[in-house]
């Protein structure tokens, strides 16, 4: 592989030039909101604003397990954002996220809306809220919430680090790759020994845990992450694949994996979810064909 032209730092780093890779367009190093735009507001109690990439797939999946378990209160609508063309920078979207990240969740069932922001928070708002998938003994709680942030300081690794480098940087940089790559599978290690002794992350019970680390590592297993399973050997993982398909069986994950989501077989896309019926009549196939026969 050839080496990328030395680089050497400047004193004081300025913002002079497009920072390349996919997602140059929407790259900045400061916040706050680029123009000025209203979110939409449904019927239900709960408004997502969301996109379909494993951030959004945690929030999704746990509303449909919620509802699931016959929490009506978890109805919900489920909006599209598509970050890619900046919506995350929208007025509305700022005012519910500072941090112009999605998933973001504004709950109206109180007398005042309140505002849940970053995938772990909401997790943990709607796990309290609702008293499921996280567990109340005092142990069993500090080990499933030990783990749901161990998830939120491990897929910066994944995500921005390997999946930037590998699959997403304008340039192929051997050092980067190398480096993500053998932290992504000391992790994919760290939970194969842990499902070896476990059934589902936290521990006999399905929790926030594994709804927050199945989109991601889950994912990953299942070849869905950045075309990467070769390259990291994930079938290897013996026990993560184990728990990787025990989750996929789910209903509620089927459906959570769904929503918001833009890539895939037209089939599997629920670009926006107002009502459960949606999942029958409303995905991105049958749209299509509604528009074809108009």
């Amino acid at each position: 592989m050839s080496e990328a032209a030395e680089y050497n730092p400047p004193k004081i780093w300025t913002w002079n030039k497009p920072s390349g890779g996919a997602f140059a367009s929407i790259n900045r190093p400061i916040a706050g909101a680029t123009h000025e735009k209203e979110l939409p507001v449904g019927r239900h109690p709960l408004q997502l604003y969301s996109l379909g990439t494993p951030n959004g797939v945690k929030v999704t999946t746990m509303l449909e397990e919620l509802l699931a378990l016959g929490h009506s209160g978890a109805e919900y609508d489920a909006w599209l954002i598509k970050i890619g063309d900046g919506d995350q920078f929208a007025s509305g979207f700022v005012d519910i996220n500072p941090n112009s990240k999605i998933p973001a969740l504004l709950d109206r069932s109180g007398e005042k809306p309140v505002r849940v922001f970053e995938s772990g928070s909401i997790l943990m708002y709607l796990a309290e809220k609702f008293g499921a998938f996280l567990p109340t003994e005092p142990a069993a709680r500090a080990e499933c919430l030990s783990w749901l942030f161990w998830q939120m300081g491990s897929a910066p690794y994944l995500g921005g680090g390997f999946g930037h480098f590998y699959a997403y940087a304008p340039t192929k940089i051997e050092y980067a790759i190398d480096r993500f790559a053998m932290e992504v599978k000391r992790q994919l290690d760290v939970l194969d020994r842990r499902l070896a002794e476990s059934e589902y992350i936290a521990g006999s019970d399905y929790t926030i845990a594994d709804i927050a680390i199945w989109p991601w590592y889950g994912g990953l297993a299942k070849g869905w992450q950045y075309g990467a399973a070769e390259f990291l050997q994930v079938q290897d993982y013996k026990n993560v694949q184990r728990w990787a398909e025990q989750i996929y069986t789910r209903p509620a994950v089927k459906r959570g994996r769904m929503v918001n989501r833009m890539t895939g077989h037209p089939s599997e896309q629920l670009r926006e979810r107002h009502d459960a019926s949606d999942f029958e009549t409303r995905t991105q196939d049958k749209l299509t064909a509604a528009e074809v026969q108009d």
